[in-house]
């Protein structure tokens, strides 16, 4: 299933119902009174959040969704009922924007949910009229229409630990290691094109497309992934031995998203989170000092560091159990 994270649909509430004028027509009563019911509220228009990130792959055909209409009144002094809401399911971290008035709606929690419009009040039937100067009233009211309107959803991905690093350095590779995804794996740059999410222990891990240098300006995938990571809590930045100058290499990246953050005014932004470095692929080293010696230049960083083989299983299990020591603190 291909992997949407922007979509775009028009909204309706329930339009109310509408009253209704009848008359009271019972046995021995000569001169019956008013009796038509209002009419039922229609539907209110939410949006809710689950914990499911490909569910907009649903909408892609459809577009348009809107809530029940409330019922016309009836006879006897019936109301009519009320229209049932629409609840439209969202992945946790979509924002939702009305496209004429800009307000915005956020998806934080699993479960949380939002009003966007509200259903159109039930009209008056003729016995909401009824007075002692007006003991036969003809009055009606109808139903009160419906809001509508176009929105914007965008999915920020809300993930534990987002997976960051240029192109090829691994990420796919240790997603599918750790967690139960089957993300797709290949000896060429941009292998991954949308983000993939992994679970690990209950704990989300998205392995965000690959960043280059400029980035932050719109090159290579540009600015349309790095906003995936803005909600991480953790950063795990993998750095591959292939890389000549794994140094410069590492931050170039960093550089990356401290221009993101500046470009977007965030304080709290990639740059400051939580990061551990993952230096990968040791099996085009043949050197055990070289890895020695760029696992002790990472070390300056006052970062955890780990080395890690995809091929060693005894290594993966290692890097798997520290993971969910860090994860749990």
């Amino acid at each position: 299933m291909a992997f949407i994270d922007e979509i775009r649909i028009h909204a309706k509430s329930g339009q109310g119902g509408n009253g209704v004028v009848r008359w009271r027509q019972e046995k021995f009563i000569a001169k019956g009174g008013p009796a038509g019911g209002d009419g039922g509220r229609g539907g209110d228009f939410f949006i809710q959040a689950v914990r499911d990130v490909h569910i907009l792959a649903k909408y892609k055909a459809k577009k348009h969704f809107e809530a029940e209409k409330g019922e016309e009144g009836g006879s006897k002094s019936l109301h009519g009922a009320n229209g049932e809401d629409f609840v439209l399911d969202l992945p946790i971290g979509s924002v939702v924007t009305n496209i004429a008035t800009g307000q915005k709606w956020t998806l934080l929690e699993e479960g949380q949910k939002e009003m966007l419009l509200h259903g159109g009040r039930g009209g008056y039937g003729n016995e909401h009229f009824k007075s002692s100067i007006n003991t036969t009233p003809k009055d009606w009211r109808p139903g009160q229409e419906c809001e509508e309107g176009d929105f914007t959803i965008e999915l920020e991905l809300f993930a534990d630990i987002g997976l960051v690093g240029l192109p090829n350095a691994g990420k796919s590779s240790l997603l599918n290691a750790i967690t139960n995804a089957d993300a797709k794996v290949g000896d060429y740059a941009f292998t991954t094109l949308d983000p993939n999410l992994g679970e690990f222990y209950g704990y989300i891990i998205a392995d965000i497309p690959g960043i280059i240098e400029g980035a932050s300006e719109g090159k290579g995938l540009g600015v349309k992934f790095l906003k995936h990571i803005k909600r991480t809590k953790m950063i795990a930045h993998l750095v591959s031995f292939e890389n000549e100058n794994m140094m410069k290499t590492y931050k170039e990246i960093r550089k990356e998203l401290e221009n993101y953050d500046k470009k977007s005014g965030l304080e709290d932004g990639l740059s400051s989170k939580e990061e551990i470095i993952i230096l990968t692929k040791t099996d085009v080293v043949e050197d055990q000092k070289q890895i020695n010696k760029t696992l002790k230049e990472f070390e300056k960083l006052d970062k955890k560091v780990f080395v890690l083989s995809l091929f060693n299983d005894e290594s993966v299990k290692e890097f798997r159990d520290a993971l969910v020591k860090i994860l749990k603190k």
